[in-house]
């Protein structure tokens, strides 16, 4: 029997997926963000992925739209507190340095394989970001190469911070972890990651036609926010995406009904109810 082609089939191609919700958002009147360089870097490739995951995110992609905002403010809170630094880690089709309100001295460096980063040179040569901005091509999964780039990149640094959107998520407990004992430096501040629960993962996995399967979710930690107090780091904030979507007034009557439920425990979310959060950390 022929198995079904995988919708995404690359890292790019998920972050083309990404930037088609931040491009339907950026239309709206009352747009809780305005990102006018996502349609480009979407493309045709991104529409279409869009199109034939409808079912799975819903035609504006709330989730999508709630967590963009959630870091949005999260980073904009760091940069006010005093935040010098901020290190995007696979930070692929990310625009955040050229639509946000930052310093024009903030230093911005981003991490990602060399050939998003190429693609991404290439879309965005001809427009200036809002503070200095770096870009640095690294494979993130090699432990030596990582924790080369961080002393580069935290050079000179006194109150950084990371980033991991949308990159925890794909890797093994023991990865995260690994990162979690790499960020543990004086140089960095603050961590800002996004987790979900495996009752999420699970409905990924069966949306069918091949969403995810080059990809799959292989961090969804039982203890939620736990994992990371365990390793050493306390929540500063914890937000859950759909509690957001409803607040920001994203959500289908459906799932705005299901966001006044009880929530799960962020330390404890378990395996039935769909959570997922983006979480604001320190050491």
């Amino acid at each position: 029997m022929t198995q079904p082609r995988p919708i995404i089939s690359s890292v790019s191609d998920a972050e083309r997926w990404v930037a088609v919700y931040r491009a339907i958002e950026s239309e709206r009147a009352d747009a809780l963000f305005r990102d006018p360089l996502a349609g480009m870097l979407a493309g045709e490739v991104g529409r279409v992925i869009a199109a034939e995951t409808r079912a799975v995110m819903g035609e504006h992609g709330w989730p999508i739209v709630a967590r963009t905002r959630l870091i949005d403010d999260m980073v904009e809170a760091a940069v006010g507190a005093g935040c010098d630094r901020v290190i995007n880690m696979a930070a692929g089709l990310d625009t955040r340095p050229y639509r946000l309100a930052l310093p024009h001295d903030l230093l911005w460096i981003e991490a990602d394989l060399p050939a998003l980063l190429a693609e991404k040179n290439q879309l965005l040569e001809y427009v200036p970001p809002r503070c200095r901005l770096i870009r640095r091509a690294v494979d993130l999964a090699d432990p030596l190469a990582r924790r080369l780039f961080l002393d580069d990149a935290l050079d000179g640094a006194a109150r950084a911070l990371v980033i991991t959107e949308g990159l925890v998520g794909y890797l093994r407990p023991e990865e995260v972890a690994q990162l979690a004992i790499d960020f543990r430096r004086a140089e960095i501040a603050e961590w800002v990651v996004d987790i979900l629960s495996v009752a999420i993962a699970r409905r990924l996995e069966r949306s069918g036609a091949g969403l995810l399967s080059r990809a799959p979710f292989t961090f969804t930690p039982a203890d939620g926010v736990g994992f990371f107090e365990h390793h050493q780091w306390n929540v500063l904030e914890i937000e859950s995406i759909l509690r957001a979507a409803s607040r920001f007034r994203r959500l289908s009557p459906m799932y705005r009904f299901l966001s006044t439920l009880p929530q799960p425990n962020p330390r404890g979310p378990g395996t039935r109810i769909p959570w997922s959060a983006v979480v604001r950390l320190t050491h």
